[in-house]
């Protein structure tokens, strides 16, 4: 069953394509990768996914809805969260209440009290492994809880797409590791499809069922872990050599 479908989508920016006429679609419960250099369009187009930006041109359609026009709100609405590569939490708030507000964001929460929204809340800080960090203000932990508490707030929307911008970033290999293990694990309990962006590719293709590779706004390759990885396009893409094919 096809969830995602993206169609013929650009943007751009000053008369930079920041994406160009990309096509693609994504499967319920696929894991899917989403892997370029620096500047390929990666973030932009989680962007137009998620309803951050509107596209110049094409269709996106999610779960057979057209929602190329719709707000972040309303795709929120439809099961569509993310995180950021920069956490956006509320830096004076405790770990509990961001993620209980996020809770309460959701239009299933209208008659929610706090007390309920704060009782789901301790759920998903449980879920990422951060519950005795709760009453810690967002802005006192250190990068990887940030990652953890942006995870949660995801979560806390009930998506059924999770769009993930670079879990791994500014992380340890130990901590790196953590992530993945935990993006498999909240993947397999809350039934989720994920598209992940990230540059650590050695953990991204232990995960991922399918990768896509971007470069200058435009989808060059997808495929398999191993099938992207011998693609001479990709290396190309990624060391500046031309390769042989």
């Amino acid at each position: 069953m096809i969830i995602l479908s993206v169609h013929n989508v650009s943007k751009s920016f000053g008369g930079i394509k920041a994406v160009d006429n990309v096509t693609f679609k994504v499967e319920k419960g696929e894991i899917v990768g989403l892997i370029g250099p620096n500047g390929a369009g990666k973030t932009t187009l989680i962007n137009l996914i998620s309803g951050f930006y509107k596209p110049d041109s094409g269709k996106i359609t999610f779960n057979g809805l057209d929602i190329t026009k719709k707000q972040p709100y309303e795709r929120a609405k439809l099961g569509i969260s993310r995180t950021f590569q920069n956490p956006r939490l509320v830096p004076n708030m405790t770990a509990l209440l961001n993620v209980a507000y996020a809770v309460l964001g959701r239009d299933d929460a209208k008659k929610m009290s706090l007390y309920e929204a704060v009782a789901e809340a301790i759920y998903y800080l449980d879920l990422v492994g951060l519950l005795q960090k709760r009453d810690i203000l967002a802005k006192d932990l250190p990068l990887y809880e940030l990652r953890l508490l942006e995870l949660a707030r995801a979560l806390a929307l009930r998506p059924k797409l999770l769009l993930i911008d670079e879990a791994m970033a500014g992380l340890n290999p130990g901590e790196a590791e953590k992530i993945r293990k935990l993006i498999i694990n909240i993947k397999e309990q809350l039934d989720l499809t994920i598209i992940w962006i990230e540059h650590v590719l050695r953990l991204l293709m232990k995960t991922v069922d399918r990768i896509l590779v971007m470069h200058y706004g435009k989808l060059i390759a997808e495929g398999t872990p191993r099938e992207v990885a011998e693609n001479p396009l990709v290396i190309e893409a990624y060391t500046g050599k031309r390769i042989a094919a």
